[in-house]
């Protein structure tokens, strides 16, 4: 094992299943809209709204409600914050799986 092996550097806001996907697919398809993420991850919308309202205080994400044609309509952006952390995450995961 790794000497440098230290789970705790492990983001825990994001290695949550469903905002690991989320994260996960904002990391190519920023901006997604609600709907869109609900397919893509499967899950309720309730659930996805309190898991999204964890990343966007953790600024993660930025939600941009507004309207297409005459509907409601929700965007959520990763945001740099997110980005930058998706990154570290995606090398902390890096440095687990090293030999």
């Amino acid at each position: 094992m790794s000497s440098n092996l230290n789970i705790d550097d492990i983001d825990e806001l994001i290695h949550g299943r469903l905002r690991l996907g989320i994260m996960a697919y904002l990391s190519t398809a920023s901006p997604a809209s609600f709907p869109e993420l609900i397919g893509k991850t499967g899950t309720s919308h309730g659930n996805l709204s309190t898991h999204l309202t964890k990343l966007e205080k953790a600024r993660y994400v930025r939600q941009e409600k507004g309207f297409k044609g005459k509907r409601p309509q929700t965007l959520v952006h990763l945001t740099d914050i997110g980005r930058d952390a998706w990154v570290i995450y995606l090398d902390e995961m890096r440095k687990l799986l090293e030999p």
